[in-house]
Order: C-alpha cells, then sequence, then structure tokens
C-alpha cells in the first residue's frame, strides 16, 4: 500500500486527506475492487509512517463518502465507487472505459418503432414517423448503473445489437460518419418505478438520477435523443462553474 499511496510531508493539505485521496484513488481505478479487504488501521499507519489517529481518521472520511464499510468480524471493506461523470459530450461507455470501471452492456430491446410524441418533437420529425428505439442497461464493475433510452431518426445508422453491446453509441455514431457537435442536456430527479427498481438492483422508489439529451450533428440536425436513468447511490454529475 505504501507504494502506492504518496505523502507530501511539506504540503498544507492535511495527511489523512492526502491519505483518503490516495485510497479513493485506488478505488476509482479498480486497483482497490469491490470487495477488497484493507488491512487494520495499525498496520496500516504503520505502512505510511503515520500516527494511527491519522489513518483513523482517513478511513472514517472514505466511510463517510460510502466508498468503504466496517464489517464487525470482518474488517474494512471496499464497496463500490460512485460514478463520477462530467457533463461533456461523451457516451457513459466512453466515461466508464477510461476511468477503468469495465463497461457492460445488456441490450433490452432494439429495432423501428413508431416515435412518442415527445421524441417527434425533440428530433424534429413528423408525428407517427420511424425512428430506431434503444434501450440497454449499463454497468460498470458488474453492477447495473443505468437504463438508458435512445432514439435515433431511421437510416441515420446501421448497427446491430453486438455492436451496442461491445461499444458506445456515441462511438458507433462516429465511426459511422455522424459528427456530435453539441446538445441540450437536462438534469432531474425521481423515485425508481417497480420496473426500473428491479432492473437496476434497487428497492421501488429509490432515488434516480435523470439525463434527458437532445444531440445534435455539425450541421445543426438533431440526430439522437437520449432519456437515461442513474441509481443515485451509484452515480452523481460534476460541472465546472466559471465566474463571469
Amino acid at each position: 500500500m505504501s507504494e502506492l499511496i504518496r505523502i507530501d510531508r511539506s504540503s498544507p493539505v492535511p495527511l489523512y486527506f492526502q491519505v483518503a485521496r490516495g485510497l479513493e484513488e485506488l478505488i476509482a481505478t479498480g486497483r482497490l475492487t469491490p470487495g477488497t479487504r484493507l488491512e487494520n488501521e495499525v498496520a496500516l499507519a504503520d505502512q505510511l509512517g503515520l500516527s494511527r489517529p491519522t489513518m483513523r481518521q482517513a478511513i472514517q472520511y472514505l466511510v463517510d463518502k460510502g466508498l468503504l464499510v466496517r464489517k464487525r468480524g470482518v474488517g474494512t471493506q471496499v464497496v463500490h465507487a460512485r460514478v463520477r461523470r462530467t457533463v461533456e459530450l461523451t457516451s457513459l461507455y466512453e466515461d466508464l472505459d477510461r476511468t477503468h470501471q469495465q463497461p457492460r452492456t445488456d441490450v433490452l430491446s432494439f429495432g423501428p418503432a413508431t416515435a412518442p410524441d415527445e421524441v417527434a418533437v425533440a428530433l424534429a420529425l413528423p408525428s407517427g414517423t420511424l425512428v430506431l428505439a434503444i434501450e440497454r442497461l449499463r454497468y460498470a464493475q458488474g453492477e447495473p448503473l443505468a437504463l438508458m433510452r435512445n432514439y435515433l431518426p431511421a437510416g441515420l445508422l446501421r448497427v446491430t445489437a453486438d455492436d451496442l453491446r461491445e461499444r458506445g453509441l456515441y462511438q458507433l455514431m462516429r465511426a459511422a460518419g455522424v459528427n456530435l457537435r453539441l446538445a441540450d442536456q437536462t438534469i432531474g430527479a425521481r423515485r425508481a418505478t417497480a420496473a426500473e427498481a428491479k432492473v437496476l438492483g434497487e428497492t421501488r422508489g429509490a432515488p434516480l438520477l435523470t439525463m434527458a439529451r437532445i444531440a445534435y450533428d455539425d450541421a445543426g440536425r438533431a440526430v439522437e435523443f437520449g432519456q437515461h436513468a442513474y441509481r443515485a447511490s451509484l452515480y452523481s454529475f460534476e460541472l465546472t462553474l466559471v465566474a463571469r
């Protein structure tokens, strides 16, 4: 552990926080996987050359954040890291793959469908137009994370269910020559329905984060409408705000 966590004693950042951030990075990158049991606080403190109270504070910080759990008779274990996603024009698959979260996809439904009114409006299509409708369940590190419904104009993309299992939708669109330029996105929250809870491994009424996105290509055409629901216990959006 000592070779994986760097401590800078000349830094104004408290030692416990340096240790906590080091452990958090190991969890986020998958080097400490869910279920991994940490050595006891005395052993960890000795390895890092720290006092036991400092080590205990670092562990408690991560327990409070939900990244570690203390179990009587077992010790301190890693739990599933919350996926933090910056709000950018990227796909969830790309974000998970980049942060070593081992993305996996189940394709729940896939094929042509009559566009619901909301979808037709979002894609600027006449009411009743056929679109490609896709519903997927996305996993991170073996845990169900997001239920995703996406709609594309018919004929925009030739794709198979196997393609969608192996790659992200935006990767497939770019490979097909669809140049994504910008998107309108709305983030919200609601409670899970019984069906959503079952698929996501949550209890009925559990909090979900939601995202609705209309993506446009470089010609200004609406090329994708997505409605996603994420487990709030495992997922969060990050925003960077700039003062004017």
